[in-house]
């Protein structure tokens, strides 16, 4: 497949780093959106995660609201807002005013995930059992932005908000039944077993349902990629979030990342040292030839429209650099 025919977008996740604030976190991915513009990328999304110590993006809209501002044409959105947490009508204003404000360039990705503790849940006033609403949350929201529903949001969206529904399995299937995109990843599409990815996105593309928002399914693949000058270099650019994400698993919470010379000292158990090659082997990463191989086979795999790239590290000129190695390599224009 020619990467050059499919848009190329980015995740953030505002994670935090060893040694710096949030306001540091924060500030880099303002930047990494500016960079992301400024290189073509199609869209620049941003993530809802609470309670979460190496991650300052707790609060999307406010996040886009920033990036928006700083930016002029790229498409900016989130990578989602996490229905269940919210209350319809709520999500509805704030993606309408930012439409108000930005008009044109505003995303909305919704996921149905609840707080992975307890305590969070709790905080959110919600219950384990509040995505299984999901499909009618969905609905209501919906109507807002339509314009359908019994009461008008102000101000009014007109259905210029484009939805998109973060999802596998079930989750896909309630983005057929209401004729939305779906952004799909994770190990299931970029690890072992590829065979899940083709299942889900066969499902969804058979049962879509043509909306006022897409006529035709719409599917955005997500991957951790990574681009450097060696197979090396890339992996261990993924390596601090690799170790986060193995702490979290193992410990129960995941940490601001860290440097990679730290992580070489630090002592693993064995469970953690395969959670970390696990992560790592679920990802896409490598010389430019390399990654645009296994991308291309992704892609062509999964018929996806779109690349969403979630990469992050500890360092962000390294960051920056992938960043820049991508665009090339899908000859985005600047």
């Amino acid at each position: 497949m020619q990467l050059a025919n499919i848009p190329l977008s980015i995740l953030d996740r505002a994670n935090a780093r060893a040694g710096s604030s949030a306001s540091d976190a924060l500030s880099a991915t303002v930047r990494r959106a500016q960079q992301a513009e400024q290189l073509g990328y199609q869209r620049f999304w941003v993530a809802e995660h609470h309670g979460v110590p190496g991650i300052a993006g707790s609060a999307p809209t406010v996040l886009m609201a920033a990036v928006a501002a700083q930016t002029e044409r790229i498409r900016v959105g989130s990578g989602g807002v996490m229905l269940p947490n919210h209350q319809p009508l709520v999500v509805a204003e704030q993606a309408a005013t930012l439409q108000a404000l930005f008009p044109g360039r505003i995303d909305l990705g919704i996921g149905r995930s609840v707080g992975f503790t307890p305590a969070v849940r709790s905080a959110l006033r919600q219950d384990k059992d509040a995505a299984d609403r999901f499909a009618e949350d969905l609905a209501e929201l919906l109507s807002y932005l339509g314009g359908t529903a019994a009461i008008t949001a102000r101000p009014s969206d007109g259905g210029a908000t484009r939805p998109f529904v973060l999802a596998t399995g079930q989750g896909a299937q309630i983005a057929a039944k209401a004729g939305l995109a779906v952004v799909v990843g994770g190990p299931a599409f970029t690890g072992r077993k590829p065979e899940l990815a083709r299942i889900v996105l066969e499902r969804y593309r058979k049962n879509f349902r043509p909306s006022a928002y897409y006529a035709v399914p719409y599917v955005i693949a997500s991957a951790n990629v990574a681009v450097a000058d060696s197979a090396e270099a890339a992996r261990e650019l993924l390596l601090p979030e690799a170790w986060a994400m193995a702490q979290s698993r193992t410990l129960g919470e995941f940490p601001p990342l860290e440097p990679v010379d730290s992580i070489r000292t630090l002592p693993m158990t064995p469970r953690q040292q395969d959670l970390v090659s696990e992560t790592l082997a679920g990802a896409v990463h490598g010389t430019a030839d390399q990654v645009a191989l296994r991308l291309g086979l992704l892609l062509e795999a999964t018929g996806a429209d779109e690349l969403m790239v979630t990469t992050n590290t500890f360092d962000t000129a390294a960051l920056d650099d992938t960043d820049r190695r991508l665009a090339a390599l899908f000859g985005l224009p600047r």
